[in-house]
């Protein structure tokens, strides 16, 4: 405990939850036992993450290119999801959490985007831990929809377009409102970030691990902090020597 209290904790984690497939893989089990175990990984992530003093955690849970997986898998996501959405709002009511889903919800059925609607409603005014989950989400396709909104307000009149700075884009993602990321983490051995987060990941720090995302616990958490902990987050300006200061590059 004192080691944790030591601990520079960041503020928003954001996880890539690799490795459900070959969890199950590796123990002859369906590619859809992977995702349920890693679901249960989530649910107990986000307790975890709390008591350590993260207050934002975002997963990538399905992404625009997940589509083109097989069918079975898809349907066993999906299903996945509506079973998640079942007790979803009583649990996070109960741990006072504030759950948001980022991405183009317009693609999932509609009974997935009443369910959805009804969660982040019932929950927006919970002030413990944020919970923002990635379905159907992509970060170009992010930026995509951004434009698009930028576009329709500039030909509406609403908007000038010479005053569209880095802070009108930002309140048109899907993450307006929440700080970008300290800390990314991705799990089992994958090293990029594929199409996660592109505009919020400018001066976040990465950290990967060779664990699967289902045996991903509190231990290994405890390491991506520590790691993080290593960094010098200088957000590209010099840190004066011995003055603990930063000045600009």
């Amino acid at each position: 405990m004192e080691k944790e209290k030591a601990l520079n904790i960041p503020n928003h984690v954001a996880i890539i939850l690799d490795g459900n497939g070959r969890w199950a893989k590796k123990r002859g089990l369906p590619r859809s036992a992977g995702h349920v175990q890693g679901a249960k990984v989530v649910e107990d992530m986000c307790e975890i993450a709390w008591n350590k003093g993260i207050h934002y955690l975002t997963v990538y849970a399905f992404s625009t290119e997940n589509w083109n997986r097989p069918d079975d898998e898809v349907k066993a996501l999906m299903k996945l999801l509506r079973n998640y959405m079942t007790g979803a709002k009583k649990r996070a009511n109960k741990n006072n959490m504030c759950v948001r889903v980022i991405g183009d919800k317009t693609y999932l059925e509609e009974d997935l985007q009443e369910s959805i609607a009804d969660l982040e409603k019932a929950t927006a005014a919970n002030t413990g831990l944020h919970f923002q989950i990635a379905i159907n989400y992509g970060g170009r396709d992010e930026i995509r929809r951004a434009a698009l909104k930028l576009a329709a307000d500039v030909a509406e009149g609403r908007l000038d377009p010479a005053a569209i700075d880095e802070s009108s884009i930002d309140e048109r993602l899907d993450t307006a409102g929440l700080p970008d990321p300290d800390l990314l983490i991705r799990t089992c051995g994958e090293q990029r970030i594929s199409n996660f987060l592109l505009w919020q990941l400018a001066y976040t720090e990465f950290y990967f691990c060779d664990v699967p995302w289902p045996d991903f616990n509190e231990t290994e958490l405890d390491r991506a902090i520590e790691a993080y902990n290593k960094r010098d987050r200088k957000y590209g300006g010099l840190k004066q020597e011995g003055s603990g200061e930063e000045q600009n590059a």
